[in-house]
This record gives C-alpha cells, sequence and structure tokens, in this order.
C-alpha cells in the first residue's frame, strides 16, 4: 500500500488547486443569487430570460455538484488511508484499491474541464466539413469524417456528464459517393471547447477504391468548428449590427430527408453577407421560416469568428478578402497504405488503428490538444 500514499497524496493536491482555479466557492454565490432571483413571483413574466437563467443555474448546479463530489471522495480515500492494513485486512485493502481507480476515473474526466476556461468554451458547437482536393475520393473521405465525428457526439456521456445533440442542419451530397459539404449544430455543454481543436485540413492516404487501378490516392478535407454564439444575445446584438441590404437571401428547393412537403416548396435558404463574401444555408428544416432562422445563426457566428479574428471591433470593418479560403498544411494524417496510423501533426500524438479512430475514438487527439493550448 506504500505507492498509494504518495499517489493519493499527489492525487489530493492536484484535486485541490483545480478547485481552486475553478472558482467553485464563487459559482456557489453565483448560484445562490440565481435561485433567489428564480424564487421571485414574477421571475417567468419575461419566459425567454428566465429559461436562460434557469439553464445557466443548472448549468452552475452540476458543475459545484461534481468538483465537490471528487473533492470530498479525495477527503474520504485520505480519512481511510492510516486504517488500511494489508496484511490483517486484505479484503479491505482491496475495496480501497478499488476506490483509489474510481476517484482516478473521476478526476481524468473532470481534470479535462480544467482546459476549458475559454470565452466559447461552454457553448455548443457548429461543426462544418468541406470536401477539398481529391475528388470523389475526399467526397468520401468528408462522409467518413461525418461519420466519426457523429458518432464521438453519441459517445459524448463519455466525456462529460449530459449526452450532447447533432442536428444536420446542411448537406450537399456528392455526385458520385460521399459529400461536398455538411454542417451540423451540436448542442451541449462544452461541445466548442472539446471540439475547437479538430478545425483545419484533414489528410487521407488510400488505396482508392473509386479507380480502376485502385492506386495510392491522398485527399484532403477542411474541418471548421465555430461557437454556437446564439447564447450571447445582449454582445450580438452590440458587435453584431447585420444590415438587411447587405444581405443576399436566396431560396431553393430542400433535397434533403425532411419529408413530401419539404421537397416540394422552396423551403431550403442561404444566405450571403455581401461584404465579407460568407454563404450559410439550412434546409433541415420544415418552414422556409425555420431554415432562414438556422442560417442565421451560423451566420452569425462565423462573422464574430471572424471579427475575432480580424480584431474588429464593428462587423463594418469586415471586408471580402480578408477570409483565408485556402486550405493550408493538415493538422492530421489518416494513413490506410501502405501502412495503418492516425497522427496529428501539432502534437505528435498518434493511434495505429485507424478504424477505432474513424469510429468516433478521439479522445486521445482531443485532450493531447487541450493539455497542448493550455
Amino acid at each position: 500500500m506504500h505507492e498509494y500514499k504518495s499517489k493519493l497524496e499527489d492525487l489530493k493536491s492536484y484535486i485541490y488547486k483545480a478547485y481552486e482555479s475553478q472558482k467553485i466557492d464563487s459559482k456557489k454565490e453565483e448560484l445562490k443569487g440565481l435561485s433567489e432571483q428564480m424564487a421571485n413571483p414574477g421571475f417567468w413574466g419575461v419566459p425567454e430570460e428566465a429559461q436562460k437563467i434557469t439553464k445557466h443555474a443548472s448549468e452552475l448546479e452540476k458543475t459545484i455538484s461534481k468538483w465537490e463530489r471528487v473533492k470530498e471522495y479525495v477527503d474520504e480515500l485520505v480519512g481511510l488511508f492510516p486504517d488500511i492494513k494489508p496484511e490483517t485486512d486484505p479484503d479491505g485493502a482491496e475495496d480501497f484499491k478499488k476506490m483509489f481507480d474510481e476517484l482516478q476515473v473521476m478526476w481524468d474526466k473532470l481534470e479535462i474541464e480544467t482546459f476549458l476556461g475559454g470565452k466559447y468554451d461552454r457553448m455548443g458547437a457548429i461543426l462544418t466539413i468541406h470536401a477539398g482536393t481529391g475528388g470523389t475520393d475526399a467526397q468520401d473521405f468528408g462522409e467518413m469524417l461525418k461519420r466519426m465525428y457523429l458518432r464521438f457526439i453519441e459517445m459524448s456521456d463519455q466525456h462529460g456528464d449530459e449526452e450532447w445533440k447533432a442536428t444536420i442542419i446542411d448537406e450537399s451530397r456528392g455526385e458520385e459517393a460521399g459529400i461536398k459539404s455538411v454542417t451540423i449544430s451540436v448542442e451541449g455543454p462544452f461541445a466548442y471547447g472539446y471540439m475547437k481543436g479538430e478545425s483545419g485540413v484533414h489528410r487521407l492516404v488510400r488505396l482508392s477504391p473509386f479507380n480502376a487501378g485502385s492506386t495510392r490516392e491522398t485527399s484532403f478535407v477542411l474541418v471548421e468548428i465555430l461557437p454556437d454564439v446564439s447564447e450571447m444575445e445582449a454582445e450580438l446584438e452590440e458587435r453584431l449590427k447585420i444590415d438587411e441590404k447587405d444581405l443576399r437571401i436566396d431560396t431553393y428547393r430542400s433535397s434533403g430527408p425532411g419529408g413530401q412537403n419539404v421537397n416540394k416548396t422552396d423551403s431550403a435558404v442561404r444566405i450571403t453577407h455581401i461584404p465579407t463574401g460568407i454563404a450559410v444555408a439550412c434546409q433541415n428544416e420544415r418552414s422556409q421560416l425555420q431554415n432562414k432562422e438556422q442560417a442565421m445563426k451560423i451566420l452569425r457566428a462565423k462573422l464574430m469568428d471572424l471579427m475575432e479574428k480580424e480584431q474588429a471591433e464593428e462587423i463594418g470593418q469586415l471586408r471580402a478578402g480578408k477570409q483565408e479560403m485556402t486550405f493550408g498544411s493538415q493538422i492530421r494524417s489518416y494513413v490506410l497504405h501502405p501502412y495503418k496510423m492516425v497522427k496529428d501533426h501539432r502534437t505528435d500524438y498518434e493511434e495505429s488503428n485507424p478504424d477505432k479512430v474513424l469510429n468516433g475514438e478521439l479522445e486521445g487527439f482531443i485532450e493531447a490538444e487541450l493539455k497542448k493550448t493550455k
């Protein structure tokens, strides 16, 4: 049991420092204030505001609960340790080891949140995949990445206490196979924080199933992750004053699976912000109005992201030509031939089983990138 003593002391030190860094006491005070607001008889007078406050209070409550639980658990183990006598109580020692392993799992899961302190990290995400160089192979690779991220989102309860929800907002299919592009809304706490490091060019090397000679081909796909800033209405109202004259709105017939009515009417919407050239589309919803609202949400996210990158105070400072639309160098390579490996070129983290990665097991890559940028 001697080796557990130092491990337990180190773990307690890490947990206590992280507890302080997360300002849990301040969060308790904030929750107390919100609870008093919610107890006010007129609280639900403005339903939209009330829902936001209720949601924020619920998130605070869950965060506090997680940190209190792990802190209490480590204190319990520290208190138990002096009474553990393996020579006279082997069962007790075995139980202690199991509890320590459980604590380690709890901490590993919670530690990642300490790397998620960015302005938008707690928000949902907007994921867009664009097929690039490589023709049909690139479009098929886009489909592979779409499936990979949807699987990762499905398994979200493994890297958080709540499941995330994925909704395909817009999709353009390839003529022969795969996708030209797809936009997916990801709802859930810390979705953007976890996934933001996936932005960039992804490269696939394999024997092509789309040519007669099955030659080795290289294809590229661009992945873009934006925060869903729709919750930041006050800041958006102040900074994103979008002039209707700067928008070109086109409607067209949906090609998606939205139902008979959707496919018979011009319900799909494409909005182009003329000064910057940014174009977004939505065809998932059943009505043109709903699709327009979704498209405007994505446009706001793209404009906010561009403003942050350009350090622009006002939207009027953004002009066409400032966006970098080239793919640039890849952040990750998926090699299926002549050997099998997935390697991230920023962190050097790699996996030798591409099937596992393409099935959504991205935690190693995501955690390596988060810890690098801390």
